[in-house]
């Protein structure tokens, strides 16, 4: 079995990427979506709720990821708080799914869509680390169109990540994300015939 670390920047690409490796017949797990599951679990809930208060929920009484986020984006401390509580969760979800899927496919190959994963110190647990890339200019800019915010707030949240030419300079493999959804398909196929390959 191979598990393969999938990261980059802020809007580079990666769920595109991680989907192509889907239809090329990788198992694939996004760890956004493991952070918002957590979000979800009760004993996650409790603790966030009787930490921040009833401001991070919205009408239905459900955690707002929006809210919750505005928090911590200006708040090392409250980040790490909230890291704290979410990221035991997540890991445990993710050594469930790897087991799972070990017992049914032994050739398996996990591809993990992990944004922080050099933040976090993450490599050594990976075969491989594949890093989506676009240029600064180009992510501010498709920050800006994503997530309908300024410059500025584009700015502030790519502040929040490691440089995307130093996840670059560190990857085994990189993806070129700049060209056509084409170009990149051609790459992860290449990528994928080498990992199946050996």
């Amino acid at each position: 079995m191979r598990l393969i670390g999938l990261t980059g920047g802020i809007a580079s690409g990666k769920t595109t990427v991680r989907k192509m490796f889907e239809r090329m017949g990788a198992y694939t797990l996004d760890a956004d979506e493991l952070s918002h599951k957590a979000l979800h679990q009760e004993d996650v809930y409790q603790k966030l709720l009787k930490h921040f208060g009833n401001v991070i929920l919205n009408e239905s009484g459900e955690i707002d990821r929006k809210k919750l986020g505005q928090i911590v984006i200006n708040n090392k401390q409250e980040l790490r708080f909230l890291e704290s509580v979410v990221h035991p969760k997540v890991a445990e979800m993710r050594e469930a799914f790897i087991e799972n899927v070990r017992k049914k496919d032994r050739d398996a190959v996990i591809v993990y869509d992990v944004p922080l994963l050099y933040e976090k110190k993450m490599e050594n647990m990976f075969d491989v680390v594949i890093v989506v890339y676009i240029d600064r200019e180009t992510q501010i800019k498709r920050i800006m169109e994503r997530n309908k915010i300024s410059e500025e707030e584009a700015e502030k949240r790519l502040k929040l990540q490691m440089d995307i030419e130093e996840k670059k300079k560190r990857a085994q493999i990189v993806i070129d994300n700049r060209g056509t959804k084409d170009d990149t398909f051609k790459q992860v196929k290449n990528i994928w015939s080498k990992i199946k390959g050996g």
